[in-house]
């Protein structure tokens, strides 16, 4: 796919996961089933972060995560995550890099000045089966207001996407930033093939379903 005549070519495999940030788990879920006509997963809860989640699978090894803060929880010491972020509707507020190697990607972002955090187990328990562990970085980071990702490592964890409800395929992801040209170099530090348009800060997923293409921002 082409973004324009100086975008690289689009790659699904170093997409892990895009983020849909709701201020209420039923308002996103509501949203993507109105959206891509699929009834998300609930997923379970992030105690470390104060929020929880539900999943939809839009590849093989890719999924979009709606998450919104969990009323239920207490507020953790580092805030609840994303919450300064929240809007009046949902929107993809991130995304997820996936990488099999964190600690030497993550030791090139730091040595590049990327601020993307440092690097923290996580833990997401679900009611069947045994709890999902991974390793990433930290997800508050937000580098170049969540354009540039942050780096997840699933390690022997089973990828959510393959337990999720397919909603469909993800055809193609959008990132635009009003300072591309240092974006898109953050990206390459990664070891991203995307690239960052020029425009006000904004992620746009183009996914495949079976009623058509969707288009969500």
């Amino acid at each position: 796919m082409v973004f324009n005549s100086s975008r690289r070519i689009f790659s699904l495999s170093e997409i892990d996961h895009i983020v849909l940030l709701a201020r209420d788990l039923q308002e996103g879920s509501d949203y993507i089933q109105s959206r891509l006509g699929i009834i998300p997963a609930e997923g379970g809860k992030h105690p470390d972060w104060g929020t929880h989640n539900a999943l939809v699978s839009i590849g093989p090894s890719t999924y979009l995560e709606i998450i919104a803060p969990d009323p239920e929880a207490d507020t953790p010491k580092n805030g609840r995550l994303f919450e300064e972020h929240l809007r009046d509707q949902p929107y993809i507020v991130t995304w997820a890099m996936r990488t099999g190697d964190i600690e030497n990607v993550h030791t090139r972002a730091v040595s590049a000045g990327i601020p993307i955090g440092r690097t923290e187990s996580g833990v997401r328990k679900v009611d069947h089966g045994p709890a999902l562990k991974w390793t990433l970085t930290d997800p508050h980071a937000l580098p170049f207001d969540g354009i540039v990702p942050f780096l997840i490592d699933w390690g022997e964890t089973p990828h959510p996407a393959a337990t999720s409800p397919v909603a469909g395929r993800l055809r193609d992801l959008m990132l635009f930033h009003p300072t591309p040209a240092t974006a898109t170099q953050a990206l390459d530090v990664l070891g991203s093939n995307l690239t960052v348009g020029e425009g006000r800060i904004l992620i746009s997923a183009t996914i495949e379903t079976a009623d058509g293409t969707v288009t969500i921002s």
